[in-house]
């Protein structure tokens, strides 16, 4: 079964594999891609892929969706025994990968003076397992990502905590609805986002530092959802 959507500036191509999805079915999937039409509007090229793909093995749907945009492709995957479950999700990942990517495109003067070392780095106490680094990364794993630069929240935490200042609406929230945890697991879940985007010259404290602004901006603009991200990674931190 394939479908194919033109409409808004979004270009959806939808396959399965091993089963087939009713008219409403398909209605759905294109309502729960409303967060992602608005973000897509200024990209020359945004054509999303999705394919859905039923294991009878174990009763479950695989979704694997790619959101090809000029200049980057964003992935995201998901099995459920829901269909709908594993599509939102990935809807999800696919939105906060794009909210990153964004904010890299306005922050490219930035990452211009980081690679020249005019930012300074963040020193933890111990050195971050890079091999288990790197395979958190692979294995998309948000709970061992966090657990391996951990080593970096304390220093993260007293540089943020100088860094508010500069974002007046936000300091005023700190010991209110927000907190300075907050903020450092923000940074932690965009470095987690956009950890393929670093380059190996960089070093992870300096580029850490440099997700900072953009994280707190971000917040700033878009409070309620940024929160929302927040309580989701810390519910995978905990797990």
């Amino acid at each position: 079964m394939a479908f194919s959507d033109t409409s808004y500036n979004l270009r959806i191509e939808l396959d399965t594999h091993n089963c087939d999805l009713t008219a409403e079915e398909i209605e759905h999937f294109e309502e729960g891609l409303n967060p992602l039409r608005k973000p897509v509007e200024k990209f020359p090229v945004s054509d999303l892929y999705i394919t859905v793909t039923f294991q009878p093995r174990s009763n479950t749907y695989r979704v694997k969706t790619a959101l090809v945009l000029s200049g980057r492709t964003l992935a995201a995957a998901d099995v459920e025994e829901n269909v709908y479950a594993a599509f939102k999700r990935c809807v999800r990942k696919l939105t906060r990968r794009l909210k990153a990517y964004q904010a890299d495109l306005e922050n490219a003067d930035d990452r211009s003076k980081l690679q020249k070392g005019t930012h300074h780095e963040l020193h933890p106490d111990q050195i971050p397992d890079a091999e288990r680094l790197r395979e958190a990364i692979d294995q998309q794993d948000y709970t061992e990502f966090r657990k391996a630069v951990a080593v970096y929240e304390e220093p993260l935490r007293n540089r943020i905590g100088r860094w508010t200042y500069r974002y007046p609406e936000v300091e005023a929230r700190i010991g209110g609805d927000l907190a300075i945890d907050d903020l450092v697991e923000e940074v932690f879940l965009n470095a987690f986002e956009r950890f393929d985007s670093k380059a190996e010259e960089v070093p992870l404290g300096d580029w850490l530092e440099h997700l900072i602004d953009p994280s707190i901006r971000l917040l700033a603009q878009h409070p309620t959802e940024e929160l929302e991200n927040i309580e989701f990674a810390k519910t995978l931190r905990d797990l």
